[in-house]
């Protein structure tokens, strides 16, 4: 059975609206997509960090709970675990403050079992921290030399737009090691002051990788892929509840479609059909669509078991 491995930060988000606290939900970047994907019957292991008290339990069980290996996170003995806060807007759109007690990372892990056609997602300032980093790099470059896709979500937030140019070696590595990169138009705006996503597939990516979702909030996703194909797809409109998560989600999606269609990194390198890259986003719309509609950061248990039996019938 093919796996996906997921690294990157655990928090606790407290999420707030109206400046009240309505919920708080074990999250991060790539560990919101891994839960859905635990949850909707994929294989799933997760490589992290946490702390040594109440909330970095409530993670590791989290976890468990939502059938996604945990032997990977690496507890601080001395440290508390990280806390988010979101602020959600009328739009139900969030604004981060996070709250980080680790001294100094230090991500000891043991290497998975990775095999052909595995998946590994990685994203966010977690993919580009120096502090981590000959950590990330050494683990991405096993990931490439086992035959495993790469996908790279880059979510590069405002807060660390003073960093660019000290992170922009990582940042060209981490496309150079992507086998598929989705950012939003925010990160590129903060990176690049661009937002059309022609003029960012040209400067910025394809020399990289062919392969590149952009985001952009409500309005098309748009796919520039290898063999020159170029597609929107329409976001559906619908009621929020909150978008934390919405990003997350599109790519546990996106992933969930890869092996359902059983594609490979062949199939990725050579050029998949459009009709293929039709079915592949259609799961990232839904599942970020699902993700909307609760203050959850991931799927929720029923469309997870929706999508687990829709993969065993497929």
């Amino acid at each position: 059975m093919r796996k996906v491995i997921g690294i990157g930060e655990t928090v606790l988000d407290i999420i707030f609206k109206n400046d009240q606290p309505v919920g708080a939900v074990p999250g991060g970047s790539v560990f919101n997509g891994i839960i859905s994907l635990g949850r909707s019957g994929v294989s799933a292991s997760f490589i992290s960090e946490t702390g040594n008290d109440r909330v970095g339990k409530q993670i590791i069980s989290f976890l468990q709970k939502n059938n996604v290996n945990s032997e990977y996170i690496y507890v601080y003995p001395e440290s508390k675990s990280p806390i988010s806060l979101a602020f959600l807007n009328d739009d139900n759109d969030a604004e981060y403050i996070f709250y980080k007690d680790h001294p100094h990372d230090q991500l000891d892990f043991v290497y998975p079992d990775i095999q052909k056609d595995d998946i590994v997602m990685f994203g966010s300032y977690y993919a580009v921290n120096p502090v981590i980093r000959p950590q990330m790099a050494a683990f991405l470059d096993h990931a490439r030399n086992k035959g495993a896709i790469i996908y790279y979500d880059v979510n590069f937030r405002a807060s660390h737009q003073h960093e660019v140019m000290k992170l922009t070696p990582n940042l060209l590595e981490n496309l150079e090691y992507a086998d598929i990169v989705r950012g939003s138009s925010e990160d590129f705006d903060i990176l690049y002051k661009k937002t059309d996503a022609d003029a960012i597939y040209r400067s910025q990516i394809s020399f990289y990788t062919k392969n590149f979702i952009l985001t952009d909030s409500s309005n098309p996703v748009e796919l520039r892929a290898e063999g020159g194909i170029k597609k929107q797809y329409p976001v559906e409109k619908a009621d929020t509840v909150s978008t934390i998560g919405a990003g997350d989600n599109f790519n546990a999606g996106f992933v969930y479609g890869l092996i359902k269609y059983g594609v490979t990194r062949e199939m990725i390198m050579t050029g998949i059909s459009e009709e293929l890259w039709d079915k592949i986003i259609a799961c990232g719309l839904q599942f970020s669509a699902n993700v909307c509609k609760s203050i959850n950061n991931s799927v929720d248990a029923e469309f997870g078991h929706k999508m687990a039996k829709e993969m065993k019938e497929y």
